[in-house]
């Protein structure tokens, strides 16, 4: 049976496009131009469409947009829980404005996003950074008109960490960082807890979006010109499982795979468990469905994978990684996701992780060392070998992935690529960046108008991690 999901009530919206026009007359009263607010997003894409959506609703309250925090009267960080690396950079920015808020006390400085809605760190923002006004959790995001008006009125500060579930809010509004390639979430959440993970904590349990309301946003996108569109959730491999009829996410895929339009369908992120060879099937049928596959193994030991509780083992996961092969062949690029020196992994255990890592042969790899996270299981397992230990580990781990990777690159000589022209390049002024179906990075020289299209690109030059191209003339 489907669990019941929160959905955000049209009352509720109503109110907050209320909350819209007060605060849009409030800063007209107050401010001779146009007041500017400054959004700093930490983390994975789902932050990024969020701060998309906080833009939106900014926008229609009546702010422009600045990179400059101190040029800002509005500062919001949004912020990512997932790694204590983050966290240490959010305090430091924040502490940063202190000398700024002291010297201009009407600029409202807010928090929001994962962290804030772990209780010890609130705590300290309200007990150690007094000069912030605004700290709000994950779940009132369609609130910020509210939230904002209420921090320019009222003297005190304003927290709203409520602990639930979540909820799914449909229609607020949304400013896009690009106007070629956009996100777009299908659900919010995650049941799955990992034990070293904090996001099933902060981010509530799994929530899918109706498939109407993910059709019409992703009609809407192609209409609007939007080339590459990436599905966002926790576990998009999860999605449809609380709706009725039940959907699945091969079916999805299918769905938006049959509308009309020259569009690419990109996704993340998958999990092993409730990754199905259905869903590979329609990878690799789909011709609008990109053939990369990002699926995070995190170690290649049975053991570890059980501590972690991942619900998969190393023979399972590499069953689908083959499936996929079979189906795919070269035109398959897999990414993953490594935890290296996870609680009570031994040397040997490694091993199995860095056996693997040859087995997988992905393009590349995101790598972490494990990082404890208040509140979760992992965190209160022993954890005897000491960071530089597991330093040299990593090192072992990135030498023998530069080779692969190069190997890899090597593959695609003299190879004419389909791809999205996305931004310039890195190697030279004229250069500009491109993504193949695979996720693949091919520079080449050309003109910027070519940005935001479709273009056939031969590779001249494998690298490690990119390629060198040139269009292929007709």
């Amino acid at each position: 049976m489907a669990v019941e999901i929160k959905r955000v009530s049209p009352q509720e919206l109503e109110k907050q496009k209320e909350f819209t026009v007060k605060t849009r007359n409030l800063l007209a009263e107050r401010y001779d131009s146009k007041p500017l607010a400054c959004v700093v997003t930490y983390g994975c894409q789902q932050n990024v469409a969020d701060s998309e959506h906080i833009k939106g609703m900014l926008e229609e309250m009546g702010y422009g947009f600045t990179d400059n925090r101190l040029e800002a009267k509005l500062v919001i960080f949004n912020t990512c829980a997932v790694r204590e690396h983050a966290e240490d950079r959010v305090f430091g920015n924040v502490g940063a404005l202190k000398k700024y808020k002291l010297a201009n006390p009407d600029v409202i400085i807010a928090l929001c996003g994962c962290m804030m809605q772990q209780k010890h760190i609130a705590a300290k923002i309200k007990e150690s950074f007094a000069f912030v006004d605004l700290v709000f959790g994950t779940h009132v995001l369609h609130r910020v008109p509210e939230l904002v008006y209420t921090a320019l009125t009222r003297r005190k500060r304003v927290f709203e960490l409520p602990d639930m579930d979540g909820v799914i809010a449909e229609g607020v509004p949304v400013k896009r960082d690009n106007d070629r390639k956009a996100w777009i979430p299908i659900m919010y959440g995650c049941n799955n807890f990992c034990s070293y993970c904090i996001v099933p904590y902060v981010r509530g349990r799994e929530r899918s979006r109706l498939v109407d309301d993910v059709v019409a946003e992703f009609e809407q996108l192609v209409a609007d010109g939007y080339k590459e569109i990436t599905l966002l959730g926790q576990n998009v491999n999860s999605y449809g499982k609380d709706l009725e009829p039940r959907v699945t996410f091969a079916q999805l895929l299918r769905l938006l795979n049959d509308l009309p339009g020259d569009f690419r369908i990109r996704f993340m992120t998958s999990h092993p468990k409730d990754c199905t060879k259905e869903l590979l099937d329609t990878m690799a049928q789909c011709d609008k469905v990109a053939t990369h596959l990002h699926l995070p193994f995190q170690s290649g030991n049975n053991r570890v994978l059980r501590a972690m509780n991942r619900g998969y083992t190393r023979e399972h996961y590499m069953e689908l990684i083959n499936y996929a092969k079979d189906l795919m062949g070269d035109e398959l690029s897999i990414t993953s996701d490594i935890i290296v020196g996870f609680p009570g992994e031994t040397y040997e255990e490694f091993q199995d992780t860095l056996s693997l890592v040859k087995e997988l042969g992905a393009t590349s790899l995101f790598t972490f060392i494990y990082s404890p996270r208040l509140g979760t299981p992992a965190a209160k397992m022993e954890d005897p070998i000491p960071y530089e230990e597991k330093s040299k580990w990593m090192r072992q781990l990135l030498a023998a992935q530069e080779e692969i990777s190069a190997q890899q690159m090597a593959l695609h000589k003299d190879k004419v690529f389909k791809c999205f022209v996305f931004g310039k390049g890195k190697t030279g002024d004229n250069y500009l960046a491109a993504r193949t179906d695979g996720n693949l990075i091919i520079e080449f020289e050309g003109d910027e108008g070519l940005v935001g299209t479709f273009q056939n690109i031969k590779v001249t030059e494998p690298l490690t991690y990119i390629m060198m191209g040139e269009i292929e003339r007709n």
